[in-house]
């Protein structure tokens, strides 16, 4: 019976939706010819008449060949790691065990202790891992960050920038509502100056520019500034995000707590920022995705990404020269950034439902 029914309103809602007219009737069949014609060509490619063995780019030099997962295969730890020596690779997997220890829990509801883990996730762990992938420590060999790459440095640059630029772009949306005149021009005119330059030219200025300004005994490690300035960026860009949402709030909401007494850091710490945030999930979730993404561009300051180090694999070595070489590492690329924004966009949605479950009545 449950099953009926079930069949019976997806029948209704295809009625509804697909078929309602002669006009959406024609849609429908000619986006689903065109959906059959992307999925057979693409599977044809990465399946059918993809390359799975070969010891180089002349196993994929064939008529009709298609993805040469050979490659893909063979450069999976130069992927994933960059340049980092492979017998100390371990190091960078116990950084992930330890950092999912921490936030697989903190982002289930259910799991008690939530301030603990983010104690742990915000000062221990940073500390812990830095420790562990840079070693120079008795019975770590020392890693210099210039062999650090692939998708390891992806994650680095992404989540260091991630949890920086969060509370600094509180910190710059309520100076940007502040009455101090000197706390607002100064917040003001930061986030309009960063909004106004692309990121390549910030990342260019902190590796190139800044070093120039500097005494010549002082130096600052490149992917140090190149984090930096990606924290400072999207800092910027998610200060008017939450300024969207503290203006969102209700003026009653700051009456009802000046006359509580509250002083202003209660007021925006207990009350108004916890709505504010709330009302703006996606806008700071789209900030974040942006910023991963974002991320390829340390490329122009000669830190090798996923991205980088795909390229660099396809243009460097000849020995997996190939006309489909270039195709599937980049559709490899490809397939791991829309996971990680996929994962990243799904949860979000999720926790919008469950703190809008509260409001229902």
């Amino acid at each position: 019976m449950r099953h009926r029914e079930h069949a019976n309103s997806a029948i209704d809602w295809m009625r509804a939706n697909l078929f309602s007219s002669w006009g959406n009737t024609a849609l429908t069949f000619t986006a689903l010819a065109l959906l059959w014609i992307i999925a057979t060509r693409f599977l044809d490619w990465a399946v059918f008449s993809a390359v799975f063995e070969g010891e180089d780019g002349a196993a994929c030099v064939k008529p009709g060949a298609g993805a040469c997962w050979p490659f893909v295969w063979h450069k999976l730890g130069l992927f994933m790691y960059g340049r980092y020596p492979e017998p100390e690779r371990w190091r960078i997997n116990l950084t992930y065990v330890l950092a999912l220890g921490g936030l697989v829990p903190l982002m289930i509801p259910r799991v008690p202790g939530k301030l603990w883990l983010s104690i742990y996730l915000l000062a221990a762990f940073p500390i812990i891992g830095f420790v562990l992938v840079r070693g120079g420590m008795p019975g770590l060999s020392y890693v210099p960050t210039e062999l650090w790459g692939g998708l390891f440095l992806t994650l680095v640059v992404a989540s260091v920038g991630i949890a920086a630029s969060f509370p600094i772009g509180i910190l710059l949306a309520l100076g940007r509502r502040s009455e101090l005149p000197i706390v607002r021009w100064v917040s003001v005119g930061f986030i309009e100056f960063v909004r106004g330059v692309p990121l390549v030219t910030v990342l260019f200025m902190a590796s190139v520019m800044l070093p120039l300004f500097l005494p010549p005994d002082v130096t600052f490690d490149k992917l140090l500034r190149a984090l930096i300035g990606v924290a400072l960026f999207s800092a910027a860009y998610l200060a008017e995000v939450i300024r969207g949402g503290l203006q969102a709030i209700p003026r009653g909401q700051y009456e009802a707590a000046d006359a509580l007494g509250l002083s202003y850091t209660q007021k925006m710490g207990l009350i108004v920022l916890p709505q504010a945030l709330k009302l703006v999930i996606p806008g700071i979730v789209n900030s974040f995705i942006s910023l991963f993404k974002d991320t390829s561009l340390v490329l122009i300051i000669g830190l090798f990404d996923l991205l980088g180090i795909v390229q660099q694999s396809i243009s460097a070595d000849p020995k997996w020269y190939s006309p489909q070489t270039p195709a599937t590492g980049y559709f490899f690329t490809g397939v791991i950034f829309w996971v990680f924004c996929f994962c990243m966009s799904r949860y979000s949605a999720f926790l919008e439902r469950r703190l809008a479950g509260g409001e229902k009545r």
